[in-house]
This record gives C-alpha cells, structure tokens and sequence, in this order.
C-alpha cells in the first residue's frame, strides 16, 4: 500500500501511521492543561465614580455638556463635536490644518465631575473616568428627555437609549390566551 499524504503532510493512508496519528492527536488535544505557578496580574479598571487620585479633575458647565457642535468652522459654520473633526474639514478649504499631537509628558489621565451640585458624582472622589460617559450621566439623569418611542411612548435624553430600545420594543412579549403579557 502506498503513502499518501494530505496538504499539510501530517496524515497519511498507511495503518502503520493512523495509530501514530490518533495517539498524536489524544495527546495534544486531550492531555491536560500545564499548570502555572504564578498568574499574570492583571491590572483592573476602575469602577465607575471611583476614579484614579492622581487623575486631573475637570468641571464643565451644563452648556459645554450638552453642546453638539462645540468646534465651528470659521468659512461655512459646519459644526464639529471633536477639534480634530474641525481640523480635518478645514483641510478640504484649503486652510492650515494642525493635528494635535500628544507627547509622553502631555499624557495625564482626567476625570469629570457632574455640574449638578445634588449629584453623587459632583464629588471629585465619584467623577467618571471619560467626557463621554459625564455627557452621557448628565443628560440622562439632569436633561431634557427629547427622544420618544413610537410604540409604547417612553421617553430617553440620550438618541443611543431610545435607538437601543427601538431595536427591541414590542418583540419581547408573550401574550396569553386569558391576556396578559409575559417577557418569556
């Protein structure tokens, strides 16, 4: 009988090589795990509203929170959440355009405080760790709920909760025979 072998070379047809080939693979795929003495450690994030003590803590107004379009372009007056949004489109007129570079000595963590003085994060000791996630805590506990769902009216201050909950709202319920309505 004659060898043959598959692309990768490994197996082949002779009955002498199939019993290599099945201790093989019991061996590499069933043989237990080695053990390790010693366990990377793995720095953990901290939790929301318990930020890091050396972070710069930064407060920001109500209006700079819920601004949309804080960076304006001074040709066409197109708006920009971000300054290097504003950069990049004003390489399109032509004009100079700067990216921001950071540097190692420029790099310093911040945390963001709640403007709202009854807040449990206007606290420095409770701030969160991001200007996204303060956006987000402010219009959602202290803002205007503008967005509402068409289906059952519920009402949400941030477009990203309402569209979540669009996705999924009247495809969970399970309705009995007798009436009422069940999640599962």
């Amino acid at each position: 009988m004659s060898n043959l072998t598959s692309a990768s070379g490994e197996a082949s047809a002779s009955s002498g090589n199939r019993t290599e080939i099945g201790s093989d693979y019991s061996q590499q795929y069933f043989a237990s795990p080695p053990t390790q003495t010693q366990a990377p450690t793995k720095k953990k994030r901290n939790l929301p509203g318990n930020p890091d003590p050396e972070a710069e803590v930064v407060a920001l107004s109500p209006k700079t929170l819920l601004a949309t379009n804080r960076f304006v372009c001074e040709i066409c007056n197109k708006g920009f959440q971000r300054d290097q949004n504003l950069q990049l489109h004003r390489r399109g007129h032509n004009l100079p355009w700067k990216l921001k570079q950071r540097t190692s000595k420029e790099i310093r963590k911040k945390v963001y405080v709640c403007p709202e003085a009854s807040c449990v994060h206007h606290d420095p000791s409770r701030a969160l760790g991001d200007l996204t996630g303060i956006k987000k805590h402010f219009c959602r506990k202290h803002g205007e709920k503008k967005w509402k769902c068409d289906k059952c009216s519920k009402k949400y201050a941030v477009q990203s909760d309402w569209k979540a909950h669009s996705k999924t709202c009247g495809t969970r319920e399970y309705r009995c025979d007798c009436g009422t309505l069940f999640s599962r």
